[in-house]
């Protein structure tokens, strides 16, 4: 698809009804994570990101020597 192409598809999604412009949308975006193509964090995703962020400048992370342990621990 070209890019003049491509402008007039988006020229006629503008007069579509909003819940299909929804559906395009969202197929979009299934169209990306399904191809690696862009990962969005979820708001779990990123809330995640933000705590271990967080653990990290306030140095609460696990030793090496315990995350050590406790693989072996679970190893066995």
């Amino acid at each position: 698809m070209t890019k003049p192409e491509l402008e007039l598809l988006l020229d006629r999604v503008a007069a579509w009804p909003s819940a299909a412009q929804q559906d395009l949308l969202d197929s979009i975006i299934e169209i990306e994570a399904r191809h690696g193509l862009v990962y969005r964090l979820s708001e779990d995703d990123r809330i995640a990101v933000e705590r271990g962020l967080a653990d990290l400048q306030e140095s609460r992370l696990a030793s090496d020597q315990t995350v050590a342990a406790l693989f072996n621990r679970f190893r066995a």
